[in-house]
């Protein structure tokens, strides 16, 4: 397994984080692993709900089948899925007020075999996605 996580003050409402957090059509302007939604991200967004994500971490492209496990609108974004060679994705997107900014935190965890032959090297490389995503997504909000 590898856990990778990012965390950064966003100097906005809570309510306009989320709002560009749960606006699919424009998640790659924010998102540095994100490269598509083959059929649109989840409509309506809700627990349960399905969607498919092209994405690309350590140059490789990948196709991730998630499901939304926790939503709690403008405060927590949880979403899991299965990648290829049997890997599995969490994501876990937390937002809690601070004086009139966002404290935003984002904890991923892959699973699966291939996830332990390169452990190192898929941490780097999702922590820096992450405090690239969090760099980003201050940009459009601020």
């Amino acid at each position: 397994m590898a856990e990778v996580s990012a965390e950064a003050r966003i100097e906005a409402p809570a309510a306009k984080v989320w709002a560009q957090l749960t606006d699919f059509t424009s998640y790659g302007r924010w998102n540095a692993t994100h490269t598509g939604f083959p059929e649109g991200g989840p409509e309506p967004l809700e627990t349960g709900a399905t969607f498919t994500e092209n994405m690309k971490l350590m140059g490789f492209p990948a196709e991730v089948a998630w499901t939304v496990e926790e939503l709690e609108a403008e405060r927590v974004l949880a979403i899991k899925g299965k990648g290829p060679m049997s890997v599995t994705v969490a994501t876990r997107y937390s937002l809690t007020p601070a004086d009139g900014a966002t404290k935003v935190r984002i904890d991923g965890e892959f699973t699966g075999a291939a996830v332990s032959l390169m452990a190192g090297k898929l941490k780097d490389s999702a922590t820096a996605a992450l405090d690239e995503s969090l760099r980003r997504l201050a940009g459009l909000v601020t």
